[in-house]
């Protein structure tokens, strides 16, 4: 397996700035000598994705389109994205994503999407996230793109967003499922209920274990015939202890030992084609720990075991 880094270093979907920071810190904590440790090759995208800072931009472009902020340069930008993660995939790689803000997921799906339906593949989604990013421009209480990203995916929102890249809808809610979530909007997680998402919150990682979610979580996507599912990893997923570095911290979240554990169970099924990892925030980090944790949920994500 050959692995594709793909940085896109966007942070025009949230409030907080300094995601756009996040590739860098994450290739400076050491993924490439992760991934040669495990034997994997891998390459990075060439011309990078270029995206001009929020600060260059025609300040038009902060108002709110339809009550979505920065409409214009996040399509933009995730455009380029879906295209090299539809080319990558197409040629039996691996696209390792590297956000930016989870806004850039609106590309990586699209580009996942489009590869897998050619090949009559059915795709799965895992969202490591404390939050839903199911909002709609209807439902958003902050305009935020960066919150409606999965629900734009599974055709809810505006058709800017849902029919971004193709007419196709890139996701089907069935084939959805969340874990560490912890912090939903009210008419956000109506929402989610309504579509038929799979959520396991963190009250029942209390209840099951992070074992018995884990199983729980391949036997789902094996009770659907899932043939290939994407990864998207929010940081702040963790509890801000292990991951200080995010743009939404929110208490009361994964352990490291949680999520590396999730991560090396997802590796053994077999079935993860591509991943995201996003919100690593250096402006808000400590000794650039967060993003170190990000590298170790990849190397586990891609086949790292201790033993």
């Amino acid at each position: 397996m050959k692995v594709q880094i793909i940085e896109i270093p966007l942070d025009y979907g949230a409030s907080r700035r300094g995601a756009d920071m996040g590739p860098s810190a994450i290739r400076l904590a050491g993924l490439r000598e992760k991934l040669g440790s495990l034997g994997i090759e891998s390459d990075d995208l060439y011309p990078p994705i270029s995206i001009p800072p929020q600060e260059y931009i025609d300040p038009a472009s902060e108002l709110a389109v339809d009550n979505a902020k920065h409409l214009g340069p996040i399509l933009d930008a995730c455009s380029q994205l879906a295209f090299n993660v539809e080319r990558v995939i197409r040629a039996g790689d691996f696209p390792l994503i590297l956000g930016g803000d989870h806004s850039i997921a609106l590309g990586s799906l699209a580009g996942v999407s489009a590869a897998h339906s050619s090949g009559d593949k059915k795709l799965g989604v895992l969202w490591v996230d404390a939050h839903g990013d199911f909002n709609t421009t209807d439902t958003t209480p902050s305009g935020n793109i960066h919150g409606m990203i999965l629900g734009a995916s599974c055709g809810y929102g505006i058709p800017a967003l849902t029919g971004f890249y193709s007419d196709k809808r890139k996701v089907d809610p069935a084939n959805v499922c969340y874990i560490g979530v912890r912090d939903l909007d009210p008419r956000e997680r109506s929402l989610m209920k309504e579509a038929g998402v799979r959520v396991f919150t963190m009250s029942d990682i209390e209840r099951h274990g992070i074992s018995g979610c884990s199983d729980a979580i391949e036997a789902f996507y094996r009770e659907r015939g899932v043939d290939a599912v994407h990864v998207s990893f929010d940081i702040d997923a963790l509890d801000p202890r292990f991951a200080p570095g995010v743009g939404i911290e929110v208490p009361g979240g994964l352990t490291s030992r949680e999520a590396l554990f999730l991560m090396e169970s997802m590796a053994r099924t077999g079935l993860v084609h591509s991943a995201d990892m996003v919100e690593v925030n250096p402006v808000r980090d400590v000794q650039n720990a967060t993003a170190r944790m990000a590298v170790d949920l990849i190397g586990r994500l891609l086949g790292e075991t201790v033993y």
